[in-house]
């Protein structure tokens, strides 16, 4: 069953709650907050504390090598599919990464681009032979009013890269749905490379038995293969922004951990 939107909002907020960035807006805010008021000796201590903090948080997070490496421990635990071309499954699942509304300026419901890239490479998959049947999952991933069904757009999209229509199936939910549709089955897991680690959990949970073929690799290399690119003792947003995707994984799976589903 899904989860209600309060619990979906509830597990929203908890990640948001975890971001680097949040953690900057909160210290920036209590930084403004504090030089708004009159001065003193302890405001002050706390002033060049949190503007302190607020630097340093910027400087780890936003670090190239900390990203890489935070995510090159993700995605390096399960290797590349590669099986031999006599392997078969039951079924390719593929999950979703989200989806966006249309509005007054985009003409039409969209695939966001971890959506749109795990599709292909499912198709791909499919187009090889790995598998008689493409079983798509995603719902609706907005918490207030109403949004696009992720899965009902990535079939649209499979069906235009040459997935049959009547091999192709959709899925609200992801592990219990796929369990509902296949049974107990083999299936061959596609999703993001640094998502494979919790989504592999999940399914297995359900009984699955379970192949991974991550698609949409961040990390280049592994982190044991070393460092010699000096920029990246430079900030950047893309590294915050990695770093940000490896730290909601790394507390998707603690919180999933926590209620029973790993």
């Amino acid at each position: 069953m899904e989860p209600s939107p309060f619990l979906f909002g509830l597990y929203k907020l908890v990640k948001f709650a975890v971001y680097p960035f949040t953690w900057v807006v909160v210290l920036l805010a209590l930084v403004a907050i504090l030089a708004a008021l009159p001065g003193s000796p302890r405001r002050s201590w706390w002033l060049r504390y949190l503007s302190a903090s607020t630097l340093l948080l910027l400087l780890i997070f936003g670090n190239p090598l900390i990203a890489r490496t935070l995510l090159g421990l993700l995605e390096g635990q399960y290797p590349p599919f590669s099986g031999p071309t006599t392997r078969r499954f039951d079924a390719i699942v593929v999950l979703s990464g989200g989806a966006v509304g249309k509005g007054t300026l985009r003409p039409s419901d969209q695939l966001s681009g971890l959506s749109l890239e795990r599709t292909i490479c499912g198709a791909d998959l499919f187009a090889q032979g790995f598998a008689p049947r493409l079983v798509l999952t995603g719902g609706e991933s907005t918490i207030f009013g109403h949004g696009p069904v992720e899965a009902v757009e990535m079939k649209r999209l499979a069906l235009r890269l040459g997935v049959p229509e009547d091999q192709s199936r959709t899925t609200y939910e992801n592990a219990v749905g796929v369990k509902g549709i296949l049974g107990h089955a083999s299936i061959l897991l596609v999703t993001s490379a640094s998502h494979v680690p919790r989504a592999v959990g999940l399914f297995r949970k359900q009984g699955l038995e379970t192949t991974a073929s991550p698609c949409g690799y961040l990390a280049k290399n592994r982190p044991s293969t070393g460092w010699d690119d000096p920029f990246d003792l430079i900030p950047d947003v893309q590294a915050l922004s990695r770093t940000t995707v490896a730290i909601s994984e790394i507390v998707g799976t603690i919180i999933y951990w926590a209620t029973g589903k790993l």
